[in-house]
């Protein structure tokens, strides 16, 4: 009898486990359907972010004036607003230190003429000049409906290479971006 009651012990520990061991496997559409409800709550936070003026742009690809990419890091590639100051950092994957230490530049600035639209289909537009000692720019940021995703554009006032980063924009807190020397 002790036998028969270990054993049915035994065997009802393992259903047990064996029970909360399965994993809940989501259809197709139970996927698509929590993607897009992520999609949307990053969507909020980067409006938010955008309009209290309190967002990074962390990019991961770097297009140049004549359309070659690059993917980089994107804690050492960013676009920083906090409040009026803006930080604008490049840095590439090169043995070559660089002026900012990380193989690219960075350089810090005061934000001015700071405009955020959204057009019919969702998509917001922020345009700004950020004017500092390593840089007199313009940066266009385009964030479609639905997403975190955008690019940024950088247009110097003063030469025409212009520069293009592709990434995420996430609220200052949320970021973690390492910024190099600045110039």
């Amino acid at each position: 009898m002790r036998k028969l009651v270990s054993i049915l012990i035994c065997a009802l520990a393992l259903m047990a486990g064996h029970i909360q061991a399965q994993e809940v496997e989501l259809t197709k559409a139970e996927k698509k359907a929590l993607q897009e409800k992520i999609d949307s709550i990053q969507h909020a936070e980067a409006i938010k972010a955008i309009n209290e003026k309190e967002f990074t742009l962390e990019a991961d690809q770097v297009v140049f004036k004549y359309g070659q990419t690059a993917y980089v890091t994107a804690n050492t590639n960013f676009v920083s607003v906090n409040g009026e100051n803006a930080v604008v950092q490049v840095a590439f994957n090169i043995p070559a230190a660089g002026p900012n230490g990380l193989g690219g530049v960075t350089v810090d600035g005061k934000v001015s003429s700071y405009e955020v639209k959204t057009d019919k289909k969702g998509t917001t537009y922020l345009s700004m000049n950020v004017m500092g000692i390593g840089i007199s720019a313009r940066l266009d940021i385009t964030m479609p409906k639905g997403t975190n995703s955008a690019t940024v554009t950088i247009s110097p006032n003063f030469n025409s290479n212009r520069l293009t980063l592709n990434g995420v924009i996430l609220p200052a807190y949320k970021s973690s971006v390492f910024k190099g020397r600045s110039l």
